[in-house]
């Protein structure tokens, strides 16, 4: 089958039921989305798939085909670069581990919503766990990548 994956089409010899999660870090080798809890619920593992945040250890491959899918390695633009400036404003990062998911799913909500409210942060947020407990750094620093890309920052 064949995958879309940060702009470029790979060819895979996999089994349709495969993870995502396994495609992309075993077959492709980009191994910055994680392995957590394997059954979709604290998102170390999320990735874009047409845009949209989805938890790669539950999403089997062969429903993509015609989808674009992004991971932590393929994600650029103005967005992306606020929120990289931003999490090391904030010294966001402790561990690391939850890192990639954390920054897709900021992603997904500041394109969507350029400037949230505390709420839509928690919201968007809430499916992905911090074992460090940074959620406040995680909150001020999406707060402070919108502000940026409002010119306010």
């Amino acid at each position: 089958m064949k995958l879309k994956i940060n702009g470029k089409q790979h060819q895979l010899d996999v089994d349709p039921a495969m993870p995502l999660l396994w495609a992309l870090r075993d077959e492709v080798g980009l191994t910055g989305s994680k392995f957590g809890c394997g059954m979709g619920l604290c998102g170390a593992c999320t990735v874009h798939v047409d845009g949209q945040p989805v938890r790669s250890c539950v999403t089997p491959v062969g429903g993509l085909a015609k989808a674009r899918i992004t991971t932590i390695e393929g994600v650029a633009g103005k967005v992306a670069l606020a929120l990289r400036a931003a999490w090391v404003q904030h010294q966001v990062a402790q561990c690391g581990y939850c890192q990639s998911g954390q920054l897709m799913s900021a992603q997904a909500l500041l394109q969507a919503t350029p400037a949230p409210t505390d709420a839509q942060i928690d919201d968007a947020m809430s499916g992905n766990i911090c074992r460090c407990a940074t959620y406040a750094r995680i909150r001020a620093a999406i707060h402070s990548a919108a502000a940026a890309l409002k010119g306010k920052a």
